[in-house]
């Protein structure tokens, strides 16, 4: 079979790989200037490695996307490592990654612990996520883990996650794909994300497949008597299948001729966006070697995570400089996604000194700034109900998107499992 797939990101390279592994003729199609996707990178001429344009690890947990790379060969290039995860409590930082850690944690009477205990064993073992589904994560973890924990902890993950605007609608079953496989060991690919996307790129053209770079799409249409036209910028090429692995809304933009009631669900995915500022710096920012910090909204940061990445990975790989995420999530209509690069530093550079209170500016090399709206799904109660199905209404057209991986979160690992999945169905639909 002729087969389009709009997307090079791990979705859409994934699902490739087999497609073009089964004999079929496939072409890629990236509005980029490069594969990867949200997980894609950059490098200084300087560095050996490239960073992620929003930080990115994996978790030892990750089978799908480990192995996809043990079966395109590069198996040896993962690299994983015990970091540290901490939470902001009175003015300081306490690591939050372990048992002991956890145990440790002067912000939680023994009381709250005791009580905060079970829930997280609970969470850790079951597996029926779809009872969770039915209750909010606010209702839940207020009731089991007791007022004390959810305030400090899981209240502040909420609303920086998702905001005022839909803290109190997500649903339990997407808490619990947070805490049930991950693992405190993290993991990359020598060379950052965009080396292992490049690698994947590679075996996917070694299978015969075109991928089309800096190519938009413009629009995918049904056609008379089967298949479909993809008004690709060297102009329209008939296929017998497409697989988008686009955005809901540009899914919605790209295929008018969708049904009413299909077009209703795509509009009826509400996500949030993220915005992340990265800074090369002449040293290191927190020297306890902190990688994660989680800021609470409430304490007055002014974003919701700070990821010093050369805490993760040595900075021997990035010519000595230090590197630092600034992250947050947000909804779309957020001032961030219309301020200036210079406006978001002024908002972000004096939290800083909260991490090191030697810090100054001139200790700033260089920055970076990327936004993007379409980030991370808003599942409200009994989502599973809502996700439109893969299969589109249209034959021959399929969708996969980061808002069908539910109840799992965002990520390259369930990406690569929903792609896989996908062209599993594509080759058993014919």
């Amino acid at each position: 079979m002729k087969i389009a797939i709009i997307g090079a990101g791990a979705a859409g390279l994934s699902a490739a790989y087999d497609l073009a592994g089964a004999g079929h003729a496939v072409t890629v199609y990236e509005a980029a200037p490069n594969v990867g996707g949200l997980a894609s990178g950059f490098k200084e001429p300087h560095w050996d490695w490239t960073i992620e344009r929003f930080y990115h690890h994996w978790f030892q947990t990750d089978k799908a996307v480990l192995g996809l790379i043990d079966e395109i060969g590069a198996k040896d290039r993962v690299r994983f490592v015990d970091t540290v995860t901490a939470v902001y409590d009175r003015g300081q930082f306490f690591a939050f990654d372990s048992m002991a850690a956890q145990l440790k944690f002067p912000g939680l009477s023994l009381f709250d612990k005791l009580r905060a205990g079970p829930a997280g064993l609970y969470l850790r073992l079951t597996k029926n996520w779809k009872a969770l589904e039915k209750t909010t994560a606010h209702e839940w973890l207020s009731r089991w883990t007791g007022k004390g924990a959810y305030h400090k902890l899981a209240e502040p993950m909420l609303v920086g996650k998702f905001g005022e605007e839909y803290y109190r609608d997500v649903n339990m079953a997407w808490f619990w794909a947070r805490v049930h496989s991950r693992t405190k060991f993290l993991g990359t690919f020598v060379g950052g994300f965009q080396a292992f996307f490049d690698a994947l790129a590679d075996a996917v053209r070694a299978r015969g497949v075109a991928i089309e770079l800096s190519a938009a799409v413009r629009s995918i249409a049904p056609r008379v008597g089967g298949g479909l036209t993809v008004q690709a910028p060297s102009g329209p090429i008939d296929y017998d299948l497409c697989l988008a692995t686009t955005s809901p809304r540009l899914m919605e933009r790209l295929t008018p001729a969708l049904p009413d009631a299909y077009l209703g669900q795509l509009r009826g995915l509400k996500s949030m966006g993220a915005v992340v500022l990265i800074l090369t710096l002449d040293r290191q920012l927190n020297e306890s070697g902190i990688y994660w910090h989680n800021l609470p909204k409430g304490e007055g940061f002014p974003f919701l995570a700070l990821c010093e990445h050369t805490n993760f990975m040595s900075p021997e790989h990035f010519g000595g400089d230090r590197i630092v995420y600034c992250g947050d999530y947000l909804v779309p209509e957020h001032e961030y996604f219309r301020l200036s690069h210079e406006e978001i530093l002024e908002r972000f550079l004096p939290a800083l000194s909260r991490f090191n209170p030697n810090f100054d500016r001139s200790w700033v090399k260089k920055t970076w700034l990327f936004r993007e709206t379409y980030a991370q799904p808003v599942p409200p109660l009994n989502h599973s109900r809502n996700i439109p199905d893969i299969r589109t209404p249209i034959p021959g057209l399929y969708f996969a998107s980061m808002s069908q991986v539910y109840p799992w979160d965002r990520g390259t690992n369930y990406a690569v499992e929903i792609g896989r999945r996908t062209a599993k169905m594509m080759m058993g639909d014919q």
